[in-house]
């Protein structure tokens, strides 16, 4: 995949650089491997991190998506089943549907607060308040872990997505620096003299562009996800409270 990625990028800028080699008139080679050769050590190093920052974004952008997906999918058969157990007050039984959707964020969180619950409902000389307030906080302190789960590789998105455009500018300015040392090489003032360092410009600016753009967008595209899991999971943990409050109301009459 990220050869074929690589392939696509380079023959993007192949018109560009043969446009600049036609109008200097010299010889240079326009496929992506020539340009390679034609490349600067400082250039094919800015080359090579900023493939190793789009394999890494793609890794994540996969593995997130994966998740997500599993995350959605699992919950959505959860629900209903938990629902239905708790209203028949089998908690038990919503404890064992929550093992069993091990992917779903709702199971999670769900589990966590029915487990303590139940430890505490079991326990001998148990304060009723006592139970609910544990409960609250063993909701609450899955939500976070379960948050940060989710987040897990966003972080290393938005870095490759805000420094991408600038790994590829700092390639931009070495090729322009190479193209002005031509020019004092050979002391010519054509495009001629300046046309492999404008190729090693548009190639480097060209990658950290393509880099950048995805990243920002499936990193705003997962963080909104993460945010809708966020409200349900609050959701989820008010209502459960709910249900203990009022199976406490129950036990009381």
């Amino acid at each position: 995949m990220l050869a074929i990625h690589v392939g696509a990028v380079l023959s993007h800028v192949t018109a560009a650089a043969a446009w600049i080699v036609q109008e200097g008139g010299g010889a240079m080679a326009t496929d992506p491997l020539g340009l390679w050769k034609a490349m600067g050590w400082v250039a094919r190093t800015v080359v090579v991190i900023l493939f190793i920052m789009s394999g890494w974004s793609i890794g994540v952008m996969i593995d997130r998506w994966m998740a997500y997906s599993a995350a959605r999918k699992q919950s959505r058969a959860f629900a209903p089943a938990v629902a239905g157990a708790l209203r028949d007050g089998r908690i038990d039984e919503a404890i064992k549907v929550a093992e069993r959707n091990k992917k779903s964020h709702l199971a999670k969180v769900v589990t966590a607060g029915l487990m303590e619950f139940k430890a505490h409902q079991d326990s001998p000389g148990a304060i009723p308040g006592e139970t609910i307030e544990a409960s609250k906080r063993a909701l609450e302190r899955t939500e976070a872990i379960v948050h940060a789960e989710l987040k897990r590789g966003l972080g290393g998105l938005a870095t490759i997505g805000s420094t991408a455009p600038f790994v590829g500018l700092f390639g931009t300015v070495m090729g322009i620096l190479n193209a002005f040392i031509g020019i004092n090489n050979s002391k010519a003032t054509g495009l001629a003299a300046v046309a492999g360092g404008i190729a090693e410009a548009l190639v480097t600016t060209a990658i950290g562009l393509l880099v950048a753009i995805p990243a920002v967008m499936m990193f705003n595209y997962l963080t909104g996800r993460v945010e809708a899991f966020d409200v349900e999971m609050d959701n989820s943990s008010s209502e459960l409270i709910d249900y203990f409050l009022k199976k406490r109301g129950d036990v009381r009459r």
